[in-house]
Parts: structure tokens; C-alpha cells; sequence
């Protein structure tokens, strides 16, 4: 049987067996993705559990520094990336799952755990996206509209904000749930043939794709004119970083996927030629996209001096040592309104002085 389980969970509908029925010349059977793609069965297991481990440990720790501050002293922006964390964090379960289907090439863990992957990994990609919309349109506010979104941008509108996009996110992505279904044992699909199928196809591309980019693309269009502080461009640097990593990571995909679609739409079938450049460009892209879940993590440690801030003084009052940095923060935050250290002679000297008082 064929490595379709773990490629068609992935591909969000890619197509069933029958769909994409790939025979060898000899023998009047299905083509493995590994012998599309080989030694993927190798690389592509490992790939993952690589995925696990550092989306595990980094979204993990990106959740843990923004819960440990004080909420009266969180960035509104906070509320957002938590819940974006979060999302990445319950994606990146399921991926031993398809580390172990990869390698097998095969879905050998059942029908119920086929749905659920399929259902979190549809939640995961919703979520994600409206989470860095949400994240960039609050930056036009900050930015572009701040004296009239006093109301927009608060503590209360943003935890509701997150609350919708969880409930949208878990409604759109109940489809993979209920018509995902696990064929002769082996393989987790969907009837991409089905007009229910490709219609939710399109509607997934347009809004975790096209619909998010025009507003991002418009939101910051409006800041970069109206840039006047230093610190409104740090903060609008660090969302572009996160924004131009998930265009990288999902772009190939969607261009795959809208090629599929538009194809299948208008001639019913793929060539034998068109099959091998679709199959082999989704199993690779879906890759990639999955990429993007661990490496928010990385983006906030190396450019938000805040939050490299925050994380230190997480790994301090580990070693017994909280309680300084925490005082000093403090009382700087009343001082300059930013809780920033200047330079590290300053930092030394209050650390000095809170020891001497």
C-alpha cells in the first residue's frame, strides 16, 4: 500500500487513492511517495521528530516566559503570541505521528487518530493565520489609529478577539474531522473529487492565504508611512520577520495546492507527468509550511530584546536570582514607562545598589 496516510493528512485533502492512482509499469499497483521521492521514508521521519523536539521545547518556553510576567506589565501584542504558541505547541504532537506513518509508509494508528491529526493540524493553520493578522492589524492601531482604538486595544478586546479566533478556527476545521476517514486500514483520505471537498479547498486557500496576505500587505503599507518612533519600527520589524517567515513556509504549498485544484476542476484528472510534479511539491511543501511552527520561537528570542529580557530574567530567578532582576525591572518600568536596561554597566550598578540598600 502507499505512503498516502501521512501525505494526504497533510495536504489537507490532496486526494484519495483513487484520485491519484499511481501505477508502476510492471505491476498494476500503487506507487509508494517514497519511491516518488526516495529514501523519504529516512529523511523526512527524521525531519520531523527535529520539528517535534525544537517546536516542543521552543513554544513551550515562549509560553512559559509570557505567562511568568505580570499581566498588568504584559504587552497587549503578548496576549497574541501566547495563543499563537499555544496553537503551535498542539500541532507539533502530531508530529511522531507522522514520523512513524512517513516510515512506514502507511497510516498504521487507526482511524481515530487519523481524524483527530487531520483535525488539528486544519485548527493549526487557522488559527495561526488569524492569530498574525490579529497581531499585524494591531500594530496599525498602535502605529496609524491610536488615539481611536483605545477600546480595540485592550487587555479585554484581545482575550475576546482570541476567543473568536479559536471558535472560528475549531469550526472550520471540523470538516477534517468529520470527512477524513481511514481507507483498507492503511490510508488516512478525502475524496478530493468531491465538489464539497474542493470547495472547501478553495475557501481554505482564500482564507489562510489570499484574504490574510491583502490585509497584512495593507496593514503595513499604513505604518511604514506613518513610522515615526523608534520603538513602533523595532516592534513592526520583529512582526515582518514573523510575517515573511510564514509567507516562505506557505507559499509553496498554497501554489501547489491551487494548482491541484484548478486543474482537477477543469479537466477532472492529471496527467501521469502533472501527478509527479503536484505529489512531489505538496509532500515537500507540506514540509516546509510545518516548519513555520517552530520557528516563531526562534524570531522572538533573537530579535525582541523584550522578550530575550524576560526570558533571561526567567532563567535567573531559576538559579535563586528572580527577585533582584524582578525589583529592578520594576521600579525601572515606573521610571521610563519600558522596563529597558540601557547598557550592562547600568544593569550592574542597580544590582550594586539594590545589594548596598
Amino acid at each position: 500500500m502507499s505512503y498516502t496516510s501521512y501525505f494526504y493528512t497533510h495536504a489537507f485533502s490532496v486526494n484519495s487513492t483513487d484520485d491519484y492512482d499511481y501505477y508502476t509499469p510492471v505491476e498494476n499497483d500503487l506507487i509508494s511517495f517514497s519511491a516518488l521521492l526516495p529514501m523519504s521514508n529516512i529523511y523526512i521521519p527524521v525531519l520531523y521528530v527535529i520539528m517535534f523536539l525544537t517546536g516542543f521545547l521552543g513554544n513551550l518556553f515562549v509560553i512559559v516566559v509570557i505567562d511568568k510576567r505580570r499581566k498588568k506589565n504584559r504587552r497587549l501584542v503578548d496576549t497574541f503570541v501566547m495563543n499563537l504558541a499555544l496553537a503551535d505547541l498542539v500541532f507539533v504532537f502530531t508530529l511522531p505521528l507522522w514520523a512513524v506513518s512517513a516510515h512506514y509508509d502507511e497510516w498504521p494508528l487507526g482511524e481515530t487518530l487519523c481524524k483527530i491529526s487531520s483535525f488539528i493540524i486544519a485548527v493549526n493553520r487557522f488559527s495561526n493565520i488569524f492569530f498574525l493578522t490579529c497581531m499585524s492589524v494591531d500594530r496599525y492601531l498602535a502605529v496609524v489609529r491610536l488615539m481611536d482604538s483605545q477600546f480595540l486595544r485592550s487587555s479585554n478586546c484581545a482575550q475576546i478577539t482570541c476567543g473568536v479566533v479559536w471558535i472560528i478556527s475549531f469550526f472550520l476545521g471540523i470538516p477534517s474531522l468529520v470527512y477524513r476517514r481511514l481507507k483498507d486500514d492503511t490510508v488516512c483520505w478525502e475524496d478530493s473529487k468531491s465538489s464539497f471537498v474542493q470547495g472547501m479547498n478553495l475557501l481554505t486557500i482564500f482564507l489562510t492565504f489570499l484574504l490574510p496576505v491583502l490585509i497584512l500587505c495593507l496593514c503595513y503599507v499604513s505604518i511604514l508611512v506613518n513610522l515615526r518612533s523608534q520603538h513602533s519600527r523595532h516592534s513592526v520589524k520583529i512582526m515582518l520577520a514573523i510575517i515573511v517567515a510564514f509567507l516562505i513556509s506557505w507559499l509553496p504549498f498554497n501554489l501547489f495546492k491551487t494548482i491541484q485544484v484548478i486543474v482537477l476542476m477543469s479537466t477532472g484528472d492529471l496527467s501521469q507527468e502533472k501527478r509527479v510534479i503536484v505529489l512531489s511539491g505538496l509532500m515537500l511543501s507540506c514540509c516546509l509550511a510545518f516548519l513555520n511552527s517552530c520557528v516563531n520561537p526562534a524570531i522572538y528570542f533573537f530579535l525582541d530584546q523584550h522578550f530575550r529580557r524576560r526570558a533571561s530574567i526567567l532563567c535567573l530567578s531559576c538559579l535563586g536570582q528572580g527577585d533582584v532582576h524582578q525589583t529592578y525591572i520594576s521600579s525601572n518600568s515606573l521610571s521610563n514607562g519600558r522596563g529597558v536596561f540601557r547598557c550592562e554597566s547600568e544593569y550592574r550598578n542597580a544590582i550594586s545598589a539594590f545589594h548596598h540598600a
